[in-house]
């Protein structure tokens, strides 16, 4: 494993923040347009959504989309919505660095659960998570409307 550089985390708000995430999301979100891109993350962060980075010498290396929410079966928690590492840039420990900011921010926050939805090919992504502690605890089923 190669030696992790000084990593900086910020919370992404303004316009240059969300672009310059971009690169990084769209390895996991390939269906997403770098012109619709910032428009689309503002549209979302009016709903709740939180887009957090991890810098390393001034460039995004890592991105997590979050929200908090509750809800009756969990009570207060954070919900991910993406979580990424530029390919370039894993096993570095990044993808460490910032879970371990969203588990702190979810704390700081009252949330009694940090949860995730991870699409069933990315055996990479379910061995990070069983690292990190989570467990696998129900499937998700979808509906989809064509």
């Amino acid at each position: 494993m190669t030696k992790t550089m000084k990593s900086q985390i910020d919370l992404a708000q303004s316009a240059a923040a969300i672009a310059a995430c971009f690169p990084v999301l769209v390895q996991l979100r390939p269906q997403l347009q770098t012109d619709h891109f910032v428009a689309q993350v503002q549209r979302l962060m009016q709903q709740g959504l939180q887009l957090v980075s991890l810098s390393v010498q001034g460039q995004v290396v890592s991105v997590a989309g979050f929200r908090i929410y509750e809800n009756l079966f969990h009570g207060r928690f954070m919900y991910v919505d993406d979580l990424v590492t530029a390919d370039a840039a894993r096993s570095q420990g990044y993808g460490k660095q910032l879970f371990a900011w969203l588990v702190a921010h979810a704390r700081d926050n009252a949330c009694t659960s940090l949860e995730l939805d991870s699409g069933v090919q990315r055996f990479a992504a379910h061995r990070f998570y069983l690292r990190e502690g989570m467990e696998i605890r129900g499937h998700h089923f979808s509906l989809l409307f064509k």
